[in-house]
């Protein structure tokens, strides 16, 4: 392996994630966080958020541009669309803890003062930042987890994760050494990209209201 690689190979959060405490602990010590490079241009980490007691968990990729300025998750548009589907579901938003696979924005702006433009964290990043996400579960062991896209997909159920072949239905598998069921779906993101955006919405709902189903 060259040399010009192992700092790449060895990011981690691991040394940066606490061995004792609730969620306000790990919150604490992810604003900390200096596991892989992200942290470098983003405005502040993005931790969870919601009850340790919440028997859903939704996982979403990253935050986004309003999520990295008010360092809450989930309260940009795409969190405004996932609240209405999941009550469209029968599911109340407040009763979820959602975070995401990786807890820094990390974006490219085209020119200096430009917007700041969403770009995929890599699957090094992903890993690099996937012990918060194994904190996160182990505390607030969740019935059931909604992955929200490929890359909290890949996060939590590998590589080979294809959202397209197993949305709306309950798997059920290992997750960080314990059994978890879960439900694929697509990002809400997604939805607001797509061209037809009611029929996006619709297919989300359909997902949710599956999820709703495996926890009633």
């Amino acid at each position: 392996m060259s040399s010009t690689h192992a700092p790449e190979d060895a990011y981690t959060a691991e040394p940066f994630v606490p061995d004792r405490g609730g969620l306000p602990a790990l919150r604490r010590a992810a604003a900390e966080c200096r596991g892989c490079p992200l942290h470098r241009d983003a405005t502040q980490t993005v931790f969870g958020a919601g009850k340790a007691t919440a028997r859903l968990m939704l996982v979403g990729e990253q935050p986004g541009d309003q999520e990295d300025r008010e360092g809450k998750p989930f309260v940009g548009p795409a969190g405004r669309l996932l609240d209405r589907a999941l009550d469209e579901a029968g599911i109340d938003p407040a009763d979820a803890y959602v975070t995401n696979a990786v807890k820094h924005f990390k974006f490219t702006r085209a020119e200096p003062r430009k917007r700041r433009i969403h770009k995929a964290p890599t699957l090094r990043e992903t890993t690099a930042c996937g012990p918060w996400l194994a904190a996160e579960l182990a505390l607030v062991e969740p019935e059931l987890i909604v992955v929200l896209g490929a890359t909290a997909g890949k996060a939590l159920l590998g590589s080979s994760f294809r959202v397209t072949q197993v949305r709306g239905t309950v798997l059920e598998e290992e997750i960080h050494g314990r059994p978890q069921r879960l439900v694929p779906t697509v990002h809400p993101s997604a939805v607001l990209r797509a061209e037809d955006r009611e029929a996006a919405y619709r297919g989300l709902v359909s997902d949710l209201k599956t999820a709703a189903q495996a926890l009633s």
